[in-house]
């Protein structure tokens, strides 16, 4: 019997975007199942590929702005526009993103955020009266820091000497704010993960190893926005570094949030919003989703492991597709099946071709049906 079928996975991160992983397990699926209706409908949940998947719910355009990357080295970035809402939608990795740079080439106190705001004002210059921010897969710990900085917020030590370096911000004595602080009349930021800024669940210890920071780096850091987060605390009457998602994307929440008034909201919620993902559910006999790895951060609230728990609680069957598997216990029945490419190939080979062995993966559990 043909089923509808719904393709919802999320990047293979450094191999496929999200959109690729869909046109690649849509292929796979219909050598073995020609009469199924496929929709596909690849997200993001904040990280790699947000712009052009919000981008597109949105029906925006393109735009192309020149600025640095978090190392400060000169780059042409993509955002998009939808010019009728007045809405300009950015993707943080398209700017200091982990996989713009050299990989073990520069350590996090020599990066920062500082090129997202010639974005911020390359939107504002378009006429952008709302914005939304994905800020996934980030190279930076700056807590916004180089973000603030080049908006105009000057970060001064006791001397009322300029911090110029987010590793400097433990002697941080106060800050001066600009003249404008408003950029947007509403700004808001898709997080993948509900971390606070500081402590053992804050950015520093549980991102920043990915990012090159080692266990001698975290007291240096930690020192750092903590005495950040303590001075904006004592100007403005609020804590941000507790909430959740100040510490996503080395603490870009946090600043977003404390420098710019953004709001921040899972990413998977907006995707599903704007998606109308519930509708697309709904209709469906059956779910495919995946990513890179399935590993005990899809159960702890990754948009692939949401698509399960929802499918559960409505009882539509659900598969994983996978590079890895290695979270087979946590799987709370919210997976039908779980495959990985590791089951056909070494993880070498996959990483080499994945789309080839995605197809392939998808055509044997297509078998399987």
């Amino acid at each position: 019997m043909a089923l509808k079928v719904l393709l919802v996975p999320d990047k293979f991160k450094g191999t496929l975007t999200a959109q690729a992983a869909a046109a690649a397990m849509a292929k796979g699926w219909r050598q073995a199942r020609p009469h199924d209706a496929l929709e596909l409908l690849p997200m993001s949940d904040g990280g790699d590929g947000f712009g052009e998947i919000m981008g597109a719910q949105l029906q925006g355009k393109e735009q192309r702005v020149v600025t640095v990357d978090a190392a400060h080295r000169r780059c042409r970035a993509r955002w998009w526009w939808e010019a009728k809402t007045k809405t300009a939608v950015i993707e943080s990795a398209e700017i200091i993103g982990l996989a713009k740079l050299p990989p073990r080439k520069f350590h996090p106190f020599q990066l920062d955020t500082f090129g997202l705001g010639e974005v911020i004002r390359a939107a504002v210059a378009k006429g952008a009266q709302h914005c939304i921010v994905g800020i996934g897969g980030s190279a930076t710990n700056d807590g916004g820091f180089g973000l603030a900085r080049s908006l105009g917020w000057e970060f001064l030590d006791r001397n009322g000497k300029a911090i110029t370096q987010w590793k400097q911000l433990q002697g941080l004595a106060s800050l001066r704010p600009p003249k404008r602080r408003r950029w947007f009349e509403s700004l808001l930021v898709a997080v993948d993960v509900q971390n606070p800024l500081l402590g053992r669940h804050g950015a520093t210890r549980v991102y920043g190893p990915q990012k090159g920071l080692r266990k001698k780096d975290f007291a240096l850091a930690e020192r750092c926005l903590r005495r950040l987060a303590a001075v904006v605390k004592r100007d403005s009457g609020y804590d941000y570094a507790p909430e959740p998602g100040s510490g996503a994307a080395g603490g870009l929440g946090f600043g977003l949030s404390c420098f710019l008034g953004a709001r921040l909201e899972s990413g998977f919620d907006l995707f599903a919003r704007h998606s109308r993902l519930a509708k697309h559910l709904q209709e469906a006999d059956l779910v495919i989703t995946g990513e890179g790895a399935i590993d005990e951060q899809t159960f702890m609230g990754k948009g692939v492991g949401q698509i399960g728990q929802r499918c559960h609680e409505n009882k539509i069957p659900c598969l994983a597709l996978a590079g890895t598997v290695s979270a087979r216990g946590k799987n709370k029945g919210w997976f039908t099946r779980m495959h990985g490419l590791n089951e056909l190939t070494t993880i070498e080979e996959a990483k080499a071709r994945p789309a080839y062995w995605l197809r392939r993966l998808a055509k044997a559990a297509a078998g399987e049906q």
